[in-house]
């Protein structure tokens, strides 16, 4: 018999364990080289663990346990041969039982079940909300009398009679949802955090997108979104305002000379943060390209710890659900964090008249240790300036060459 150990692999640097979230397999199941055989969390991703061999597994974890990295978590007997395929069972013959005649017995006398009211204890009962199965009967085989039902008293918080379900249930949160709570508060915390918002106009990147949206899917094979315009307004204003692409480590500053854009997708364990690196050098077809491969991977649950790892500064669109204006939570040990949100058609005074146009509410959170008012203020103006016009600030002028169309 030939076995095989499977330990837990490292995730990621700084990981020492992981939980297990889900077995995709049961105790005794044959599995195949590279099969998903479960799925475990970590502080900072959920990853799957596949098969290292073929065989019959055997577990030594549950699911909700959580295992050190390198710890042994199955055992699979590569020895083991495949099933065929189990016969179906033959059923054994059925011998009826011999007919046994029974003596009718005379009818015994009417009894009450325990519990149940009389009609005037049904009657005040129902008058005060309450069911049967809350008083204790003292009457005949524990009927309840209207002595009873007088002095029934309802119980703190008691259901009226008719109303809905009051059921609750409890549930162990995930390894990656537990670090995630507990990061939000130490930010909250540990952070003086503040938060500046702006408006801006998308009427003019709803022209560029209706103009050329057709054009560049075909020759690029991915769409043009929003997102594309706000990462590079933002690497923009990022080097307009350096500090604001910045961390704090105890009494030193960190001063970065790229932008690493954290991207807030929503996946099945939650939101991820993803990273584009050095999104300052990409054009918009390559942040589009980026986005989609990265949220495909988050989606999929085939996102690693690494792609997760070293942003600089976030960008949240709160707008997908539907959020107007919101104040983001930074994300550690970043200082800075742009919330997006949706876009409203509304009235806005232009060079004297009142025209409608497609505005969205913006909203940055800052860690003001590090970023004064100055900064934040002027960080967000840029990203407006971008915004509004982004044929000046982010296409240099030239529509087609800056989509490479």
């Amino acid at each position: 018999m030939s076995i095989l150990e499977m330990k837990v692999p490292s995730p990621g640097e700084s990981i020492t364990e992981v939980e297990i979230a889900t077995w995709l397999v049961k105790d005794g199941d044959y599995v195949e080289k590279d099969q998903p055989i479960a799925e475990v969390d970590s502080d900072k991703a959920t990853l799957e663990l596949p098969a290292e061999e073929s065989g019959i597994i055997t577990l030594k974890a549950e699911e909700g346990d959580v295992v050190q990295v390198g710890q042994v978590v199955c055992l699979i007997d590569m020895s083991g041969a495949k099933p065929e395929g189990a016969a179906t069972p033959v059923e054994a013959p059925k011998v009826e039982a011999p007919k046994v005649e029974t003596k009718k017995e005379a009818p015994a006398a009417a009894t009450y079940a325990s519990n149940t009211p009389s009609p005037a204890a049904k009657k005040i009962l129902d008058e005060k909300g309450m069911e049967p199965a809350q008083v204790q009967g003292t009457g005949r085989d524990g009927r309840i009398t209207k002595d009873d039902a007088v002095k029934a008293v309802p119980a703190m918080g008691a259901t009226p009679s008719g109303s809905g379900s009051r059921a609750q249930s409890t549930t162990k949160l995930s390894v990656l949802r537990r670090k995630i709570a507990a990061r939000l508060v130490s930010v909250k915390n540990e952070t003086a955090m503040l938060t500046t918002f702006n408006e801006v106009d998308m009427s003019e990147i709803f022209r560029i997108r209706k103009q050329y949206k057709e054009e560049f899917a075909a020759k690029h094979g991915v769409g043009l979104g929003f997102m594309s315009f706000f990462t590079k307004a933002v690497t923009r204003a990022l080097e307009l305002y350096p500090d604001v692409n910045a961390s704090i480590d105890g009494d030193f500053k960190i001063n970065y000379d790229f932008c690493d854009i954290s991207i807030a997708v929503s996946g099945p364990k939650g939101l991820m943060v993803p990273v584009l690196r050095n999104a300052e050098n990409m054009t918009l077809r390559n942040v589009e390209a980026n986005i989609k491969d990265l949220a495909t991977k988050v989606r999929d649950g085939k996102i690693t710890v690494d792609e997760m790892t070293g942003g600089t500064f976030t960008i949240t669109n709160g707008g997908t659900f539907g959020s107007m204006m919101s104040t983001p939570i930074i994300n550690p040990p970043q200082s800075a964090i742009l919330g997006m949100h949706n876009i409203i058609q509304r009235p806005v005074a232009v060079d004297g008249q009142v025209v409608i146009r497609p505005m969205m509410y913006v909203a940055m959170s800052y860690d003001h240790r590090i970023i004064d008012g100055k900064e934040s203020v002027g960080f967000l103006v840029a990203v407006k300036e971008a915004i509004d016009n982004p044929v000046e600030f982010l296409m240099g002028g030239d529509e087609r060459k800056a989509l490479e169309l």
